[in-house]
């Protein structure tokens, strides 16, 4: 492993060049690795481990959308797609890729199949840190690991095409093999990781949470709304609200943030947006701290884990989510949006 001091703090990392892709081949080598799920996660780290030579199989419920994409994808069905507690039963690696309410589901045909020597990987530790409202208790006689990339499949799919990495964390829950670290660490090279850094199931979960409700999405999406509902109550357009507020975020300053850091755009802005920046970022940083307190204590709590399980077990989950989502597309802000992504000049 390599150390790196990140902002004082010293941590271990596992790159690319000290753990190659030939070194996950060869660990593999003798692994049947089944992708359980073909939704968010499960078609980028399929294709990733498909072109790195892994012996990959993808387990789905026949029939359904991803199904149908599996099969676009190339995968063949009776060959190398089959159906979930199939694809569980000729695996040796087992990587559990549904969505949190689809492993509650299809836990108890699942686990029928995770006999002694085998490795349980997830992607996210909601399942089993949850373990006393998911009912997800991994038998003791398995490696159960976790590789969670930073960010979605597609990312994880169209970087790893263009010769780069998506950071990942990892964590071992149980190694009864003894191979577990190994196993994982190779996992997560093949498909696609940029680099891997050490967390456990139930720090990986709580910061996830934490992150999707807070700045990856929830805070975010309300910061927008609130910007563009102040400059269009003070009588500005909707296409100038709507481009002070997303569209110079997104494709001028977060590219710059993103390939440079927050100190390095506030130091090639304008004195202006400098003087402004520096004297309000406190301000927001004070009003949302509590927020975020709040929502980390909730999630810790289990009282989030409890909300999603519970809204999607009702019946109606599905409709009335659709309903949510389309006030979100309906809304002036993002209908604005529409128009001005439609101007963006093309190449």
């Amino acid at each position: 492993m390599a150390t790196i001091n990140f902002g004082g703090v010293l941590e271990n990392v596992v790159t690319r060049e000290e753990f190659p892709v030939q070194k996950a081949q060869e660990v593999l080598k003798n692994e049947t690795v089944a992708v359980i799920g073909y939704g968010v996660q499960g078609p980028g780290q399929a294709l990733n481990l498909r072109d790195n030579g892994i012996n990959v199989i993808v387990g789905q419920r026949k029939g359904t959308g991803s199904w149908k994409k599996a099969l676009a994808d190339g995968w063949e069905e009776g060959k190398t797609l089959f159906e979930l507690e199939d694809a569980c039963k000729k695996a040796t690696v087992v990587l559990n890729l549904l969505s949190d309410a689809g492993q509650i589901q299809a836990w108890d045909g699942m686990k029928n199949h995770l006999t002694k020597g085998k490795a349980l990987y997830f992607s996210h530790g909601f399942g089993v840190t949850f373990h006393e409202k998911t009912g997800i208790v991994p038998p003791k006689d398995i490696d159960v690991v976790l590789v969670a990339p930073k960010g979605s499949g597609t990312s994880l799919r169209s970087m790893y095409l263009k010769g780069q990495g998506l950071n990942s964390s990892y964590a071992v829950f149980q190694n009864a093999t003894g191979k577990a670290e190994e196993r994982v660490l190779a996992l997560g090279i093949a498909i696609g990781s940029g680099y891997l850094f050490e967390t456990t199931f139930q720090k990986e979960v709580y910061s996830d949470l934490t992150g999707e409700r807070g700045i990856l999405m929830g805070a975010i999406a309300g910061v927008f709304e609130a910007q563009y509902n102040v400059l269009r109550q003070r009588g500005h357009t909707p296409s100038e609200a709507f481009n002070e507020t997303v569209e110079e975020l997104t494709q001028s300053l977060m590219p710059l943030v993103a390939e440079n850091g927050m100190d390095w755009m506030f130091a090639n802005c304008s004195t202006t947006a400098q003087r402004g920046a520096l004297d309000w970022k406190g301000k927001f940083r004070e009003a949302t701290e509590p927020v975020l307190n709040e929502l980390y204590d909730s999630v810790l709590s289990g009282k989030e884990a409890e909300i999603v399980i519970e809204a999607n077990n009702k019946p109606d989950y599905r409709a009335k989510l659709e309903e949510e989502l389309n006030l979100m597309k309906h809304s002036e802000l993002w209908q604005t949006g529409l128009e001005v992504r439609k101007l963006r000049p093309k190449k």
